[in-house]
């Protein structure tokens, strides 16, 4: 299984950097990795410059969020738990249409230009890091996890009601900018910001493996867990740490993606039949990326200048495939 996940990554790497606007032929790629001279320079400048580091990108957010929602579902032993349970995506959200909905305000009284790539991703991490703050704090009080559950989605609702206030008294042109990044984007990276991105990803799935056993240990519910020598608390830290990260940089940089971290999970058990986790992490990592890159690939409409927007992608096509995937297995058990 692990084999035909690698061999389904490297052809869906291939297809992501291939079509396009602009069809590039799979031989043509193989020369971009042996530099040969060969090929076109207007396919070398859309591959290096535009459709590698958007590969790449969707990659990483496809691994991220995948491991992400894992996280997450394990800890709170939901099958409806996701990423941005927490409230992260919220306050990236509320990051962004802090900046953007009073950039107005902020030029006319300090003057310049502040909205660029990186004002979006520091306001974005910024509402993020205060989320977590917030979760952080409350956690170390409370010792039950559903409630951390509720109160994550109580930040969220907060947040989510000022980004509507805020929005209510901005102008058209600004409420436009907040809805276009709300779409979320894989193309928006540049090799310097994939650099950054790639660090905090791979921090966040290093703290997820040294999370594996105590995953493990919370299968059989929290008391035996603790039975088991499991310190609850620390463990929950670490989790919520490692998924604030991944949840965290992913919205800074391309923007608030749904579904993949709620549905890449269920697919992998269904794959796999396990609630392993030393099989459904690196399962998940592989799967979220295939995933995340054959949504990338439909979004850019091959042979056609538009793009249509990711994060709608990432329902219209995914949604379908995990209810035909839940009812098929249904009707096996049944069978059975």
């Amino acid at each position: 299984m692990f084999g035909l996940l690698l061999a389904g990554l490297l052809f869906c790497f291939g297809l992501n950097l291939g079509l396009g606007s602009v069809r590039i032929p799979f031989s043509s790629l193989l020369q971009l990795f042996f530099e040969s001279d060969q090929l076109k320079p207007s396919w070398k400048y859309i591959l290096i410059n535009h459709r590698l580091p958007k590969a790449l990108t969707a990659t990483m957010v496809g691994a991220g969020l995948g491991v992400s929602g894992l996280l997450m579902q394990t800890l709170f032993r939901n099958p409806l738990a996701g990423p941005f349970v927490l409230g992260i995506s919220s306050g990236a959200s509320f990051g962004v249409a802090l900046l953007i909905l009073s950039s107005g305000f902020i030029t006319a009284v300090f003057g310049g230009e502040i909205l660029s790539g990186w004002s979006l991703v520091t306001a974005a991490a910024a509402g993020s890091f205060l989320i977590l703050v917030l979760v952080l704090t409350v956690s170390n009080s409370i010792r039950d996890t559903m409630a951390i559950l509720i109160i994550g989605l109580m930040f969220g609702s907060i947040t989510t009601a000022v980004v509507s206030v805020l929005a209510f008294f901005s102008t058209a042109e600004k409420l436009q900018q907040y809805i276009f990044w709300s779409f979320g984007s894989l193309g928006n990276l540049r090799w310097n910001d994939l650099g950054v991105f790639s660090i905090v990803i791979i921090l966040g799935l290093l703290l997820s493996v040294f999370s594996l056993k105590g995953l493990n240990a919370l299968l059989l519910g929290e008391s035996y867990a603790q039975s088991l020598g499991l310190h609850l608390k620390k463990h929950r830290l670490l989790v919520i740490i490692a998924t604030s990260l991944l949840a965290g940089v992913v919205t800074a940089f391309a923007g608030p993606i749904a579904f993949i971290g709620l549905a890449v999970p269920h697919i992998v058990r269904l794959f796999f039949n396990t609630n392993n986790h030393k099989v459904l992490l690196p399962a998940t990592v592989l799967f979220g990326a295939i995933l995340m890159l054959l949504c990338d690939t439909a979004a850019q409409l091959p042979q056609n200048e538009q793009t249509l927007p990711i994060n709608a992608v990432t329902a219209i096509v995914g949604a379908p495939v995990v209810i035909w995937l839940l009812v098929r297995n249904d009707i096996r058990k049944s069978l059975s």
